[in-house]
């Protein structure tokens, strides 16, 4: 509340603000003096309050989609988007599959994730038995999410980053299904047997009797399994932005040349 005129200075009795709105000293209209000053300064304060927020989401689009490299070749680009719709589909295939049925590990895409796989074990030995079994799948998560962060990040490659995020999903799903196995123990292992054969070889039977989790691999492996399709259709719908955002403006380019 105004305890003086802002104009002239006159003071005002507490009791009196209600009920006058007008300075009985130099006849300021307090309303109309809120009105355009307060007023005015507010609208600023929102104004600068609502670019900061354009500036936040501008940095964040200009990292996912990236004004750099947004002009291709025409045959760079339609290149790419025959690799989308290969990815669409094939993601689409692993996305269908049963995770139950271990389907997905018959594919090439595992073969690939395999070799990061066994890797990981041998990264993550050093930091103990747990991190050295956990690391199999440490190892087969980690590379795909590093290659998109250096695609997008340094290359400023969002299609290419898409891409690698596509893989990222698939090897997700692929892990779903050695989780689902934690108790059957029924999965081929690398080497040949079972983990009933091979009794404290299967990685996510020792993972998860080590956390007393055994009991909810099933949960586990469909909460994975979801994750993955959800990341999958992400990597979809980044690529497809991507190629958008490049053929707009390679169609800009040629009607300027």
């Amino acid at each position: 509340m105004l305890l003086k005129c802002p104009k002239c200075g006159a003071p005002r009795r507490r009791d009196a603000i209600a009920a006058a709105d007008t300075c009985s000293a130099c006849g300021l209209v307090f309303a109309k003096w809120a009105q355009r000053v307060l007023g005015y300064e507010h609208t600023r304060a929102d104004d600068s309050i609502a670019e900061e927020d354009r500036s936040g989401w501008l940095r964040v689009r200009e990292l996912v989609l990236p004004t750099s490299q947004q002009k291709p070749e025409p045959f760079v680009f339609y290149g790419r988007c025959a690799l989308w719709a290969a990815l669409l589909v094939w993601g689409l295939y692993f996305i269908s599959l049963d995770l139950r049925t271990n389907e997905i590990g018959q594919s090439f895409m595992h073969r690939v994730n395999l070799v990061f796989h066994e890797a990981g074990h041998v990264l993550f030995m050093p930091f103990g038995h747990f991190m050295m079994v956990l690391g199999g799948t440490l190892g087969q998560l980690l590379i795909p999410l590093i290659a998109c962060a250096a695609l997008l990040i340094k290359n400023r490659d969002a299609f290419g980053a898409s891409a690698a995020l596509w893989w990222f999903a698939q090897s997700v799903m692929d892990t779903a299904s050695y989780i689902n196995d934690a108790r059957d123990l029924r999965l081929t292992l690398l080497g040949g047997g079972t983990g009933q054969d091979r009794p404290g070889i299967h990685d996510w039977e020792n993972i998860l009797l080590d956390l007393n989790l055994i009991e909810h691999e099933r949960g586990i492996a469909l909460a994975a399994d979801r994750l993955g399709e959800l990341i999958m259709i992400m990597a979809f719908v980044w690529g497809g932005a991507a190629l958008h955002r490049q053929y707009v403006s390679m169609r800009s380019g040629a009607r300027r040349g």
